[in-house]
C-alpha cells in the first residue's frame, strides 16, 4: 500500500483520530502503480422524517458527519459510492434531505437502490434525484456493476397491500414474517449477462448493490432470492468482488473465485441473529459478533473501513466507535479471509464452492 492508515489519517485535518469516520475507504491496486486508485463508500443512512424540518438526529448527523470527513480525504478519492437505504421511509422530505446533505460531496457520486429508498413509490422519486436503478461503468481498467438488488416478487410488490404506505411498512421490518425476500429479476439478470458479455475474463469486475447477493439469513432479509445465478456469472472471471451494504454489521465470505465483504452502516448496528447457527447448513460464513454491538448504544460498531484490494483479494481494516478494532486479512495459502484476532480456529471453514 503506497499510504499507510497513520498517514492517511494524518492528513485528513486536524484533531481526526482513528475510528472517527462512518465511511468506507477503498484502494484498488495493481502491478502497474498508476492504475491505483481509492473510491470512498457510505452507506445506510436512513435519514428519518419526523415533521417540517425535523428528522431523526442521530441518523441525519452520521450522514453530514461522513460527507464533510469524506471532503477531508487524503488522498483524495476518485469517486464516492453511495450503497442504499438514503431513507427510512422513502419519502420525499427524507430522499430531499439526504440528498441535500450527499450534495455536499466533492466528488462525482454513484447510488445504489435500496429497500428503504422504493417500497414506497417504486423508486419513482429516487430516479429522479439519481438516475438509472441498475448500469455500469469502467474506471482505470476495472469493471464497476451498479445493481437494483431489493426487487420482490410481483403480487407482494403490487397486490398485496392496500396502500403503498403499508407496503413501505412492512418491507422496512427487519424481522417481519410479511416481509418477502430480495431479488435482482429477469430482466436484470438478463441485463446483467449482456453486460457482462461484453467484457473480458481477465478484467476485474466490483459489483455494487444493497442486498448481499449471497443467502445469508432469511429471517432477517440478509438474502437475495437468485443469489447462485449471480454468481454463476460472475464465476468466470479472474477477479470479481461483491461490496454490499443493508447488513449493518461486518461481514466476510468466499465464494469460488468471488469476494464478498458488507460495508458499516452510518445510522445504527445491527446485532448479529442469534439464530443463525440453526439456519440453512448453506450458510456463509460470517464473523464472530462484534465485540459487541449494544443496541442502546447508536455509534456502537458503525464506523468506517479501509480496504486494500490488490488481485481481486480485500484486506479490510475496520475502525469501529467504541469497539476494539478489527482485520479480515485474505489468507493466500488457506484461500480464504480470516478474522486473525476475533476468529476462532472452530469458525475457519474452507470458501463455498458451486457445483
Amino acid at each position: 500500500m503506497t499510504t499507510n492508515r497513520r498517514d492517511f489519517l494524518r492528513q485528513a485535518g486536524a484533531g481526526m483520530v482513528a475510528g472517527m469516520l462512518p465511511m468506507s475507504m477503498v484502494k484498488l491496486s495493481f502491478a502497474d502503480q498508476q492504475q491505483d486508485f481509492f473510491f470512498a463508500y457510505i452507506s445506510d443512512a436512513h435519514i428519518q422524517h419526523i415533521k417540517g424540518n425535523q428528522f431523526v438526529r442521530n441518523w441525519d448527523q452520521g450522514l453530514i458527519r461522513a460527507v464533510a470527513e469524506t471532503n477531508l480525504l487524503e488522498p483524495k478519492p476518485d469517486f464516492v459510492v453511495f450503497g442504499g437505504d438514503l431513507a427510512q421511509l422513502g419519502t420525499k422530505p427524507e430522499l430531499d434531505h439526504g440528498a441535500e446533505i450527499l450534495s455536499g460531496l466533492k466528488y462525482k457520486t454513484y447510488a445504489v437502490m435500496g429497500e428503504h429508498d422504493y417500497y414506497l413509490d417504486l423508486g419513482d422519486y429516487w430516479s429522479e434525484l439519481y438516475g438509472d436503478q441498475y448500469y455500469s461503468f469502467d474506471h482505470k481498467g476495472v469493471h464497476f456493476i451498479v445493481l437494483n438488488s431489493i426487487l420482490t416478487y410481483d403480487d407482494w410488490t403490487f397486490e398485496r397491500w392496500p396502500t403503498a404506505e403499508q407496503r413501505m411498512l412492512e418491507m422496512a421490518g427487519l424481522d417481519n414474517p410479511n416481509g418477502s425476500p430480495f431479488m435482482v429479476g429477469d430482466k436484470q439478470l438478463k441485463w446483467l449477462e449482456n453486460d457482462l458479455s461484453k467484457v473480458k475474463k481477465s478484467t476485474p469486475v466490483v459489483v455494487l448493490s444493497h442486498s448481499p447477493l449471497q443467502k445469508i439469513y432469511r429471517g432477517w432479509n440478509f438474502w437475495t432470492e437468485e443469489a447462485e445465478q449471480v454468481q454463476k456469472l460472475l464465476k468466470p472471471f479472474k477477479s470479481a468482488n461483491v461490496i454490499y451494504g443493508h447488513v449493518h454489521q461486518i461481514q466476510y465470505n468466499q465464494i469460488d473465485n468471488i469476494a464478498f465483504t458488507s460495508v458499516m452502516a452510518t445510522a445504527w448496528p445491527w446485532p448479529y441473529p442469534a439464530s443463525y447457527a440453526q439456519a440453512e447448513s448453506h450458510l456463509p460464513m460470517l464473523t464472530v459478533p462484534i465485540n459487541r454491538a449494544d443496541p442502546f448504544n447508536e455509534r456502537d460498531a458503525t464506523g468506517w473501513q479501509f480496504i486494500n484490494m490488490h488481485s481481486g483479494r480485500m484486506d479490510m481494516h475496520f475502525n469501529l466507535y467504541d469497539n476494539a478494532n478489527r482485520t479480515v486479512a485474505f489468507n493466500r495459502e488457506r484461500n480464504r479471509p480470516e478474522d486473525i484476532k476475533y476468529q476462532p480456529q472452530s469458525h475457519r471453514i474452507p470458501p463455498q464452492q458451486h457445483y
